[in-house]
């Protein structure tokens, strides 16, 4: 693997997992030594995030990882469920049943993988992944495939928001099955229909848990503009309404 791939993909599960948070740093000369590389490749890499929108321009020439506002979430959630609803329509369609009744077995059992041995929920996601991974092969369009790909990396840290609240994703789970069993049945309505279902409450739960404190109960209600995660400080001086979510 070239180095700037290595670098990109090391950077990009940072992100996504939040381990380097909304309005990191990436500076060069920092980023390539805790790296282990030339500054060739680490741009090269920051490049890429910049495309994908995981990066913006910071103070002076620095990059710094890119904010979710509550307008972001708001508008990626209606583009996914345009795009995610018509690609279950197409799985339905064009999919192995095999495939996706096994994935709604695996998505039944799915509690024993949000265990709190794993707070991360690593395999719970894995099996989220290979959903999207079955998906995408199933419903056999070039074309809304790289329209998907653009978003992938921002609906992974989406999802992550949610992360701390194992009751929403064991309801999630329960979604996913119902919309894996869906397209095994060939059911391209009911496929589409529950995959909407589950995009608005899961876009319901992060607003949710982003108007609640710390280690209180959630409210139930949409988060004000300029909320932060849960464990996320915001920063002084930001005004509500004009920051991303955690955006220094």
């Amino acid at each position: 693997m070239r180095a700037s791939e290595r670098v990109y993909a090391e950077l990009r599960e940072e992100i996504v997992s939040w381990r380097l948070e909304p309005g990191a740093e990436l500076a060069e000369v920092e980023q390539a030594e805790r790296l282990g590389v030339s500054r060739t490749p680490l741009r090269e890499a920051l490049g890429r995030l910049a495309a994908e929108g995981l990066a913006v321009p910071g103070r002076g020439r620095t990059l710094v990882v890119s904010g979710l506002a509550m307008t972001d979430l708001r508008q990626l959630f209606e583009l996914r469920e345009a795009l995610e609803t018509q690609a279950a329509r197409l799985a339905a369609r064009r999919g192995d049943p095999r495939v996706f009744a096994a994935l709604a077995e695996r998505f039944g059992a799915a509690s024993t993988l949000l265990e709190p041995a794993d707070p991360d929920r690593t395999a719970y996601y894995r099996l989220v992944e290979d959903l999207d991974a079955a998906l995408d092969e199933a419903m056999a369009s070039p074309y809304l495939l790289r329209a998907l790909g653009s978003l992938r990396a921002h609906v992974a840290r989406a999802r992550r928001l949610a992360h701390d609240n194992p009751d929403r994703l064991a309801r999630a789970a329960d979604e996913h099955r119902l919309i894996a069993e869906a397209i095994a049945d060939g059911d391209g309505t009911l496929a589409a229909q529950a995959t909407a279902v589950h995009l608005r409450a899961s876009l319901a739960t992060i607003l949710a848990s982003l108007a609640t404190p710390a280690g209180a109960a959630p409210a139930g209600d949409a988060a004000p503009a300029g909320a932060t995660p849960a464990g996320h400080a915001t920063p002084a001086g930001n005004e509500p309404g004009t920051e991303p979510v955690g955006a220094q």
